[in-house]
């Protein structure tokens, strides 16, 4: 397997458009309270305070599947890494407005987290909706990509969850090809049906409803760690 060090750098834009006022104070005000720790080892003591399960959700968006989660399983731990600002704001109005105290965020690269956790601590990983670097040349930018799997799959309990969403073919084909050459993952898929219909414990997201909007058919890929 490749050194899951060699994809570090982020690409893309780390903001959209400016805030507004009341965005400006939940990002000054809320996220501080909310954020990991910047160094040093993560556990579920250090990061909620007791010892329960933990959930990693990459590039959440705007923080609607995160939030979801968060709120069916109140006594797990979520933990939300985005490096978008104006995504980040908009999991912070999710916490606030749903009174949420089991999820903490980090804005920016979600393995910088994720290589502090313990090995063999994480319930579930979440990979909703990438960018699928669609060019041949960027596909080493891609997240799923031998690298960052090894550092997933060892930070995951045996028997945990990895969960991949597209609606890029490319995207699609690409992924299929690297978990195929894996095997320290079980494809949970027993016909074809079963990864072109959402779980019932999957909240939409806003990137999935544009996209079948847009005509686009979009992929749910469920994988236990062995």
């Amino acid at each position: 397997m490749n050194d899951p060090t060699t994809i570090r750098r982020l690409y893309g834009r780390r903001q959209g458009h400016k805030l507004r006022q009341g965005q400006a104070a939940l990002v000054e005000e809320m996220l501080p309270a909310v954020s990991v720790p910047e160094d040093g080892p993560l556990d579920a003591v250090r990061l909620f305070g007791d010892d329960r399960p933990l959930q990693v959700e990459i590039g959440f968006g705007a923080g609607e599947h995160l939030a979801g989660q968060a709120e069916a399983a109140p006594g797990t731990g979520f933990i939300g890494c985005e490096p978008f600002l104006n995504g980040v704001v908009g999991a912070l109005g999710h916490i606030r407005d749903r009174e949420l105290t089991n999820v903490r965020l980090h804005m920016g690269d979600a393995l910088e987290v994720i290589e502090r956790l313990p090995d063999a601590s994480l319930e579930r990983v979440y990979l909703l909706h990438p960018d699928p670097w669609p060019k041949a040349r960027h596909a080493k930018r891609r997240m799923m990509n031998h690298g960052p799997l090894d550092t997933i799959a060892r930070k995951l309990k045996s028997g945990g969850e990895f969960r991949l969403g597209t609606d890029d073919p490319t995207y699609c084909h690409w992924s299929m090809m690297i978990m195929n050459a894996r095997k320290d993952f079980v494809w949970q898929a027993r016909t074809p049906s079963d990864f072109l219909t959402r779980p019932a414990d999957w909240p939409e997201t806003r990137y999935e409803r544009k996209a079948r909007r847009q005509g686009h058919e979009v992929w749910y890929f469920r994988y236990i760690r062995r």
